[in-house]
């Protein structure tokens, strides 16, 4: 028996549908209907003139609800972020490793293979945050898990595993067989915590890189006669680009920049987010160092950004509102543009028949009053 969602305007990821409901069953989206289509004989959930849109889809969670991934790199911890980040309509999540020891990666890789394979829902894969990063530009990475690419560090990235695969490296410190290795072995590159140069990061993307990580933060800035990784990012079209939209990783003014040299599907949300969001504490130690949430954001004592306290449906409101675009359209940075950095289209960031039941419900002042991942629903009061 499935579930028939009725009495909601329905945007299906790319345009408001005249629907009079979606039906759920066997966590797929069966049809989007209308009035006289709609069986007798399944259980309604009614929006009351709600609105339904596809879920979020973030490719960078390092924590949330008190947990920090490179802390307890389990498939409890996965639960416990999942559910933390599923209260602000995120459906589907790259656990985020920030750069530590082979070890640590192969633990991490381990639990979230276990994850999915427990069905823990929204886990879609694993982002590796490092460890092949320039150290000039390290950020909160600890320089002493810095490293360039060797045969050990490879063979963990390219080892088949369920679900998605993103790293994020800096080119410079990666050569072209290094990226063209990873993007055979189906990984997805990105470029991140770099000083590339424009023709570096031109170079990459020639070899297989398909994203920049965090646009602005710890990458070589765009300047007039050095276009640097930003330049490269903003200007070449076969690489999508993650933004952090908090008015403190990138200016208001920055970010609207950004989207105006785009295209569609080019610019994707992320949250970057650490274990402060979900959580009732908003102080948490990160290499021996204290960090606390203070105006909005995560700094180290020095003043140091570390990750953010964002969650993804705050990040579309701010998008919206920044850079002055359709509601709708950041929403769609925020689920379909990044399934489809991931090749998830087809299953995510959309509702469509066959599609992946993972949908948000939002009331007139868009705040949540239910998300479905895989057709499971949950209020988002017990995400």
């Amino acid at each position: 028996m499935g579930e028939l969602i009725v009495n909601a305007r329905v945007f299906d990821g790319e345009q408001m549908v005249d629907a009079a409901g979606v039906l759920l069953a066997e966590g797929r989206v069966q049809g989007v209907l209308s009035a006289d289509k709609l069986p007798e004989d399944c259980p309604r959930f009614d929006l009351a003139g709600g609105t339904l849109l596809p879920g979020f889809v973030d490719l960078q969670v390092n924590g949330g609800g008190g947990v920090q991934f490179n802390d307890a790199p389990t498939v409890e911890s996965l639960a416990t972020i999942a559910a933390a980040h599923r209260r602000f309509g995120t459906t589907g999540f790259l656990p985020t490793l920030i750069s530590d020891s082979y070890a640590k990666m192969r633990e991490a890789a381990a639990a979230v293979d276990a994850a999915i394979a427990a069905d823990i829902p929204g886990v879609l894969g694993i982002h590796f945050e490092g460890p092949f990063l320039n150290p000039g530009r390290c950020g909160i990475h600890d320089r002493g898990h810095l490293r360039p690419p060797d045969e050990e560090g490879l063979s963990i990235l390219c080892a088949p595993r369920r679900g998605v695969t993103l790293v994020t490296l800096a080119p410079e410190v990666c050569d072209a067989q290094v990226i063209s290795r990873l993007h055979r072995a189906g990984v997805i590159v990105a470029a991140g915590h770099t000083e590339a140069s424009y023709e570096q990061a031109q170079a990459a993307m020639d070899a297989g890189l398909r994203g920049f990580t965090h646009l602005y933060n710890a990458m070589s800035p765009l300047a007039s006669r050095a276009p640097g990784a930003v330049g490269a990012a903003l200007g070449d079209d076969r690489a999508w680009f993650g933004i952090i939209a908090d008015g403190h990783h990138s200016h208001p003014a920055a970010l609207r920049v950004a989207l105006r040299a785009k295209p569609p599907g080019g610019a994707l949300l992320v949250t970057d987010a650490m274990a402060t969001v979900g959580a009732e504490n908003k102080r948490f130690t990160w290499n021996g160092e204290q960090i606390e949430a203070r105006g909005g954001c995560l700094r180290t004592a020095a003043g140091t950004l570390a990750g953010s306290d964002l969650d993804m449906l705050s990040a579309v409101d701010n998008a919206a509102r920044f850079a002055d675009i359709d509601w709708f359209e950041a929403a769609r940075m925020a689920s379909l543009y990044p399934a489809t950095a991931l090749g998830l289209e087809a299953e995510l960031g959309c509702i469509r028949p066959g599609a992946r039941a993972c949908l948000l419900a939002l009331d007139d002042a868009r705040r949540p009053l239910r998300v479905w991942v895989d057709g499971r629903g949950y209020t988002p009061s017990r995400a």
